[in-house]
């Protein structure tokens, strides 16, 4: 992805939490493989949400986390949000809306959301609903790239596009008919639900990639094809079977290999938010 001397987006901030508190919200999760499985799952102050990403890179990006300093990787992260301002301005307002910017947040070890509480970084990158913000330690980039071979700059840029996609289904009021869900189903129907929903925001990054091409050609060769492998490697049953050796659908709460992979690619090649309804009937099988 060509990305240097580009536009970054002033909509950033940081700061992370002392002490050595569990998590308040999103239940305690330990391990990479653990974290992943619910990375894509919540969508309000009781479930911290959270998303994975993939990328190629033009540039060997270095992570230091922590650091207040702008780094290359700190850098790449404003870039792809200053595109994403920009795509889904564009697409509200053709819609004859506002897009409403939202903040990202980078930090470090853990952090406290006005929002959503208190969250590690083995929660991974999320998306809070409650004050709007999507939360990133940059260190998550290197946990992808290392334990679950998914790595490159388009990958990071698929993270960062599919919790940005969450604050999309925010603006649309998909994350109210959910969190109103919640309380009239059972677990197993909910998570059915939280499966439409993190596949909804891949389709969104899908359709993130297309303007990325179509109107700002920025893309290059391979990094398509990364997000698609990340996109297999965090799949609900991938994660299951190397993490407990067998896979359990009725817990499935962001989709498998197979269908994240179709979503992101759908949004990709139509670049129509119309055509991302993941809840219609028969649409996920």
């Amino acid at each position: 992805m060509k990305w240097l001397g580009r536009r970054e987006s002033s909509n950033t901030e940081e700061g992370s939490s002392g002490g050595s508190r569990g998590l308040a919200l999103g239940g305690g999760l330990v391990g990479i493989i653990a974290a992943a499985i619910y990375f894509f799952t919540g969508i309000d102050p009781s479930h911290i949400i959270n998303q994975t990403g993939i990328g190629n890179q033009t540039e060997q990006i270095n992570t230091q986390p922590g650091s207040s300093e702008d780094t290359p990787q700190k850098k790449f992260a404003k870039v792809v949000l200053a595109d994403t301002e920009d795509i889904w301005g564009q697409i509200f307002q053709e819609m004859g809306q506002t897009y409403e910017q939202p903040t990202l947040h980078f930090f470090s070890g853990a952090v406290e959301t006005s929002g959503c509480g208190f969250a590690e970084s083995a929660t991974g990158p999320f998306y809070c609903p409650g004050d709007r913000k999507v939360y990133l330690d940059l260190s998550f980039f290197d946990e992808l790239q290392d334990r679950f071979g998914a790595g490159g700059d388009f990958a990071r840029a698929y993270v960062i596009a599919h919790e940005v996609g969450h604050h999309i289904q925010q603006l649309l009021g998909v994350s109210q008919k959910m969190e109103q869900a919640r309380a009239r189903l059972s677990e197993t129907e909910y998570n059915k639900l939280s499966v439409k929903l993190e596949l909804q925001a891949d389709f969104y990054a899908g359709v993130f990639a297309h303007y990325e091409q179509s109107t700002k050609g920025v893309l290059e060769p391979g990094d398509i094809e990364e997000a698609l492998n990340a996109a297999n490697q965090i799949g609900d049953d991938r994660l299951q079977k190397q993490s407990t050796g067998r896979v359990e659908p009725d817990s499935f709460t962001h989709g498998t290999s197979a269908q994240r992979q179709y979503w992101f690619k759908k949004g990709y090649e139509t670049g129509d938010v119309k055509q991302g309804n993941t809840f219609a009937a028969g649409a996920v099988e």
